[in-house]
């Protein structure tokens, strides 16, 4: 059994159909790359996979589990968590708390312990954070030691760690990463792209989709590569399969003119 699969898989907006007819899976493990030229539906079909969108018709499945119809702090409860391609930290909250807001569907205390049992919320917290720096020290050591900077006055590649580490803090069975080098220089996209090969060593079993348009990540990291183009899925496979592919090189560069 697939650890995500996607059958039929659609949504339409206004009679336009941005993902169409997708059929996907991901197994234990497995790094997914998904390209295609801009507006072809790759982020739309990440939102439809973690519940932003509802899916006009088709199925999503999550170790055999339908999830199509969930909300997404329900999906995100059943083993799905993500990361953006627009940063989506506090800027003026610190390291720490942004790491800390990773964890809130997994807090035990109700508000009655806040109020009555401070010691045993405090404890809950402190234990989470130390999970937190912990997976955080695997990307960057040094950000332990800046836990209480505001998120504004770290780097750009380690804002990505940051929040690459909040998603990983719920224990997911499936990482999405949309654009994670996003803004980075060529030097932070090679360390990028080392780090993300390295989640699968550090989260045994976790399965992780990544949407990327630099073909160096996309030659590197994914195990396979599912390209769309319209909504519609027009190849998979690996790097060199795709990069021969007919049906890819006219989606990036126009079919040839009759």
């Amino acid at each position: 059994m697939a650890l995500l699969e996607t059958k039929g898989l659609s949504i339409n907006f206004g009679g336009l159909w941005a993902v169409n007819q997708v059929d996907f899976q991901i197994e234990p493990e497995q790094i997914v790359g998904l390209i295609g030229p801009n507006g072809s539906g790759k982020t739309t079909f990440l939102n439809i996979v973690s519940g932003i969108y509802r899916a006009t018709r088709g199925d999503a499945f999550l170790a055999g589990e339908n999830i199509t119809r969930l909300k997404p702090y329900q999906i995100y409860q059943k083993g799905i968590s993500r990361t953006y391609q627009s940063s989506r930290l506090c800027w003026d909250l610190s390291v720490a708390d942004n790491l800390l807001v990773g964890t809130y569907t997994s807090q035990h205390y109700s508000l009655a312990d806040t109020l009555f049992r401070p010691k045993r919320v405090n404890r809950e917290i402190y234990d989470n954070l130390d999970r937190g720096l912990e997976l955080l020290s695997y990307f960057n050591p040094d950000l332990v030691d800046r836990r209480y900077d505001l998120a504004k006055n770290i780097p750009h590649i380690d804002r990505r760690r940051i929040e690459i580490t909040r998603a990983l803090l719920s224990q997911p069975k499936i990482l999405l990463l949309d654009e994670p080098t996003a803004g980075l220089n060529d030097e932070e996209t090679m360390t990028m792209m080392y780090e993300i090969r390295k989640i699968k060593d550090k989260m045994r079993g976790i399965a992780v989709i990544i949407i990327e348009h630099d073909m160096k990540v996309m030659e590197e990291v994914p195990d396979r590569i599912v390209v769309f183009n319209a909504g519609e899925k027009i190849a998979e496979g690996t790097y060199q399969e795709i990069i021969s592919d007919q049906n890819v090189i006219d989606a990036y560069i126009g079919g040839e003119e009759e």
